[in-house]
């Protein structure tokens, strides 16, 4: 029998050619696992020679409420991996580029921002309310920059916070309350008498300049020129008429909400009536015939055009309230006398932003009064985001829900209101003092600068 010779021993120039082979097929294999554990440690990678260049990735983490990733960053193609770390959630947009989709707690994503050229970029959380609360961050590109560690930081609070300098922030934006800005909302629009009877108001929908806080001046959308709109009081069996001139860029139209009104005039352009095109005027027309607590805000483009500012506060007559009752061992006076009504909007997005009445704190209006006063507070949230809105010392008794009276009042020192909703209470001050009032998610009242959003108070005199 002949032996077998061993492959390896073929010294031909076939088989030398083939070991030849072999060996280069192993370098390749050896070079492609090195390229690999480069790019898995972050270097940035190589592009073949006349190929595309390799994209840089940037990592971030969204947080409450918090975008924690790199700040600066080399030009180039460019990919975002996000990673939800928070418990609500949060996405992470490119002002004027692209968004992730919204990611729950623990979810990833990846955003290819294709080319970014040197210059300043923002990013931030699209969801309503996220990016006032905190969740913007401004990125540097820079040519010929290294492209950022993996986990960079971003320069949250660790271990480099000045505390000292936090705590100077918060004290020195409580003390600022109440600061002076221009415009006040929520007034009082006084309206024609008609020879017949009818009370006819008057709104003009335009977008103008509204300080919602020290220094902060937005483009507003607006009903004559105010945030809230003009407060509108009537009584029960007045005929209402209401002329809408729009002068805004866009078509819009009015819904009553909350207001018993026929079909034909309930606000939903193109359903019940034709768009308001910009520079045109409406009529609606109604009768109302209840007690209502209500409010008025645009339908068409209300994701747009409601958060930035057209809301308005419509009252009918006076809810009942349980006078001579006693709700949980405290007796309401038969003789009751309200020395002040509050309408109070909350609004959580758009231009105007977390706020009460169309203010963020230290702008925000306070409210005083006597020790033995009962007031009446009517909420209404013209918002995106429930509200639970806290009283740090009076109780809330809460007789009625969305205009129409409780059969059991209940008291409540926070008051949970969803978005569309009217709450209406009464509360008696029962000790001197200032005491403050807010919405209790603290990121509504609270952030690195300090306080701002939703929060007031009330100063009670002896």
């Amino acid at each position: 029998m002949t032996p077998r010779r061993d492959d390896a021993s073929d010294l031909s120039p076939a088989g030398a050619f083939d070991k030849f082979l072999i060996v280069l097929a192993v370098l390749g294999a050896a070079v492609a696992v090195l390229a690999a554990v480069v790019a898995f440690r972050g270097e940035p990678a190589v592009a073949e020679e006349g190929g595309e260049p390799e994209p840089q990735i940037v990592h971030f983490a969204l947080s409450e409420f918090a975008i924690d990733g790199a700040t600066e960053m080399a030009s180039g193609p460019t990919v975002f991996e996000v990673v939800n770390d928070g418990s609500a959630a949060h996405n992470l947009t490119l002002e004027g580029g692209p968004a992730t989709p919204d990611l729950a707690a623990g979810e990833t994503a990846s955003l290819d921002v294709g080319e970014l050229s040197p210059g300043t970029y923002t990013v931030f959380c699209a969801i309503a309310g996220h990016r006032d609360a905190g969740m913007e961050a401004l990125l540097t590109v820079s040519q010929g920059a290294a492209p950022p560690a993996e986990g960079d930081p971003g320069g949250h609070a660790g271990e480099d916070t000045d505390w000292a300098a936090l705590d100077q922030q918060m004290t020195d934006s409580i003390l600022a309350f109440p600061a002076e800005t221009e415009g006040v909302g929520n007034q009082p629009l006084e309206p024609t008498v008609l020879p017949d009877g009818t009370k006819e108001f008057h709104l003009t929908a335009a977008i103008t300049d509204w300080e919602v806080e020290p220094g902060k001046v937005v483009e507003a959308w607006t009903y004559n020129g105010m945030v809230p709109a003009p407060h509108i009081q009537v009584e029960v069996g007045d005929k209402v008429r209401v002329v809408v001139d729009n002068q805004l860029p866009m078509g819009t139209d009015v819904h009553w909400h909350g207001v018993k009104v026929p079909n034909s005039m309930d606000g939903v352009a193109p359903i019940t009536q034709p768009l308001i095109q910009s520079g045109d005027t409406f009529v609606y027309e109604f009768t109302v015939e209840e007690p209502m607590v209500a409010m008025y805000h645009a339908h068409h483009h209300g994701q747009m055009q409601v958060p930035n500012g057209m809301f308005g506060t419509f009252m009918v007559g006076e809810v009942a309230m349980p006078v001579g009752q006693t709700v949980s061992g405290v007796e309401i006076p038969a003789d009751l006398v309200v020395s002040q009504e509050i309408p109070m909007v909350l609004n959580d997005a758009g231009v105007i932003g977390f706020s009460l009445n169309g203010k963020s704190f230290p702008a925000t209006q306070p409210y005083t009064g006597k020790v033995g006063d009962w007031i009446v507070v009517h909420y209404f949230n013209e918002g995106l985001q429930i509200h639970p809105m806290h009283q740090h010392q009076f109780r809330q008794l809460v007789y009625a829900k969305d205009g129409v009276p409780l059969e059991q009042p209940y008291w409540v020192d926070t008051l949970n209101v969803a978005p569309g909703e009217r709450y209406s209470v009464l509360m008696q001050l029962e000790d001197p003092g200032t005491w403050v009032w807010h919405c209790h998610i603290l990121t509504h009242v609270e952030r690195e600068e300090g306080m701002f959003g939703m929060v007031t108070a009330f100063i009670v005199e002896e």
